[in-house]
C-alpha cells in the first residue's frame, strides 16, 4: 500500500477525487455484480468508471470509462499510452507492481472524466489490495468468499474473508453476499472494529427467489420493501440468481441515485460478461467439435466456482440431458483438487491441458494427477488442438455432447484472442 500511495500522492492524489465508489471485493461473483450494478446506473442516465481484473484479451477492458450520460467505453488505446506513460514517468523506475501502476492509471484517467460513480472491483484480497487506498467509498460489497489464490491468501476460509473486508470503512455501509458461516464471522468481527454504518446480510436482510407465477421473473427483498417481478439476470447459471439478488440490494443503498425498477430491470437483463459460462455457436473454435456440440466456456478456477458450475450442470441435465465433456487448463496457484472434487459425479470425460502463454501453468500431467485425487480419470492433452481433438473423440460416438472448457480465465482469454473475438 505504501508504494501506490506515494505514486498516487506524486500524481496529485486522483483517488481523492473519484466519483461515488462503489468498492466490491469477494471471491466469486464480482464481475457480475459490477456489470449488474453498472447497468442499472447507466440505465438512469449516469456516467459510470468501471475497474475490473482480469483482461480476456485486452488490457483495455480493465478500465471502463463514463463518457457521457448512459454510456461507457473501454479506455482507448492513446488515453492507455497516455495515461500509463505519465504514471511511469512520475514513479520513476520505483519498485512497483503491474497491478499497482495500473491501478494508478486508472485512477488518474477517472479522475479526469467527469462521472457519477466509480465502481472498482478488488484484485486480490481486500485489506492490502491497491483499490483499497480509497479511504472513504460510497458504498462496500462482499460477493460470496471461498478458498482462493491459497498461495497469497491460505487456505483458512475465515482468514480469507477477514482479508477481503479489510475494504469494510468507518460509517460506509456494507452490502454482503451469501457466506459460509466462518466466513461471515470475520466479516461481522471487521464490520464491527471499524463500525460501519450498517451491514447488510444475506438472509437477514436481503434475499432473492424466483416467481412462483412467473418462471421468468424474480423477487428481491430488500430491508425497507421489496423489488417484484424482475427479471431473471441475462447472465447464465442458478449462482446468478444470488449475484443479481446481491446487486439489487446495494443499489437500493443508492438512494441519491433514484434507481428506480425500471433501471434495475435494465442492468438485470442486457449484462453481459464474456468467459462466464459464455456459449459458443460459431467461428474457429466450433469447427473443432462434432456437429451438434453444445460448446461453452467458463473462467471458473476454485471449489466455490466449481459449486456454481455444479448447480448448472444440474440445471442442464434437467432441463436437456446431453453428455458433458471437460477441458480444464488450471493456474498453478489453484486447488485443482479441490475445483475437481464437486464436479466428478456430473462428468463424463475429462482432459487436461497447459494454460497457453503462462508459466504459471499447472501442466497437463500435473492436473490428470489432481483430478485422480478427485476420483476422475483424465486424459492429458499434448496441446490445446490435442485437447479438442480428444474432447471431440470423446463424444462421437454417442448423443451430441456438451462440451465445458474451463479452469483459468486466461485460458479462457487466450481462446477467445485465438477465435478472433473482441470484448466491446
Amino acid at each position: 500500500m505504501e508504494r501506490i500511495q506515494r505514486l498516487l500522492d506524486h500524481l496529485g492524489n486522483p483517488e481523492q477525487n473519484l466519483p461515488a465508489v462503489i468498492h466490491v471485493a469477494g471471491t466469486n461473483g464480482k464481475g457480475s455484480v459490477t456489470q449488474y450494478i453498472r447497468g442499472a446506473l447507466e440505465a438512469t442516465g449516469k456516467r459510470v468508471h468501471t475497474y475490473t481484473s482480469p483482461h480476456l484479451v485486452r488490457f483495455h477492458e480493465r478500465i471502463r470509462i463514463g463518457r457521457r450520460a448512459s454510456f461507457s467505453s473501454l479506455i482507448t488505446e492513446e488515453e492507455l499510452v497516455e495515461t500509463l506513460g505519465e504514471v511511469e514517468k512520475v514513479n520513476d523506475g520505483k519498485p512497483i507492481t503491474f497491478f499497482e501502476i495500473t491501478t494508478a492509471a486508472a485512477f488518474l484517467a477517472f479522475s479526469r472524466a467527469p462521472a457519477n460513480a466509480t465502481i472498482l472491483e478488488v484484485g486480490l484480497g481486500g485489506r492490502l489490495d491497491a483499490t483499497n487506498v480509497v479511504e472513504r467509498p460510497r458504498l462496500t460489497v462482499i460477493t460470496p468468499v471461498s478458498i482462493d489464490h491459497v498461495a497469497f491468501l491460505g487456505s483458512d476460509l475465515a482468514g480469507i474473508a477477514a482479508e477481503k473486508a479489510g475494504i469494510l470503512k468507518t460509517d460506509v455501509v456494507a452490502v454482503i453476499g451469501p457466506q459460509e458461516p466462518a466466513a461471515l464471522a470475520a466479516i461481522e468481527k471487521r464490520a464491527a472494529e471499524v463500525g460501519v454504518k450498517q451491514l447488510v446480510l444475506h438472509g437477514r436482510d436481503w434475499s432473492v427467489k424466483r416467481s412462483d407465477l412467473e418462471e421468468d421473473k424474480i423477487h428481491v427483498k430488500v430491508p425497507t420493501l421489496t423489488y417484484e417481478r424482475l427479471p431473471l439476470p441475462a447472465l447464465p447459471g442458478p449462482h446468478q440468481l444470488l449475484n443479481a439478488g446481491l446487486a439489487v440490494a446495494a443499489i437500493d443503498q443508492l438512494g441519491e441515485f433514484m434507481i428506480g425498477h425500471h433501471a434495475i430491470s435494465e442492468g438485470l437483463r442486457d449484462a453481459k460478461w464474456p468467459g462466464r459460462l459464455q456459449r459458443i455457436d460459431d467461428g474457429k473454435l466450433a469447427k473443432n467439435f462434432n456437429q451438434g456440440t453444445e460448446l461453452w466456456i467458463d473462467g471458473a478456477h476454485n471449489p466455490g466456482a466449481a459449486a456454481a458450475l455444479v448447480e448448472q450442470f444440474q440445471a442442464w441435465k434437467a432441463k436437456s440431458p446431453k453428455p458433458l465433456v471437460l477441458i480444464v487448463g488450471m493456474i498453478n496457484t489453484k486447488d485443482a483438487t479441490g475445483f475437481f472434487k464437486p464436479l466428478a459425479p456430473h462428468i463424463q470425460a475429462l482432459v487436461t491441458v497447459d494454460v497457453p502463454g503462462q508459466e504459471a501453468s499447472t501442466t497437463a500431467k500435473e492436473l490428470a494427477a489432481a483430478a485422480a485425487k478427485a476420483g476422475i480419470r483424465a486424459k492429458a492433452a499434448k496441446s490445446l488442438a490435442d485437447a479438442y481433438e480428444q474432447a471431440a473423440s470423446a463424444t462421437d460416438r454417442g448423443p451430441p455432447a456438451r462440451v465445458l472448457i474451463t479452469g483459468s480465465l486466461y485460458l479462457i482469454g487466450h481462446i477467445l484472442e485465438a477465435d478472433g473475438r473482441t470484448l466491446e
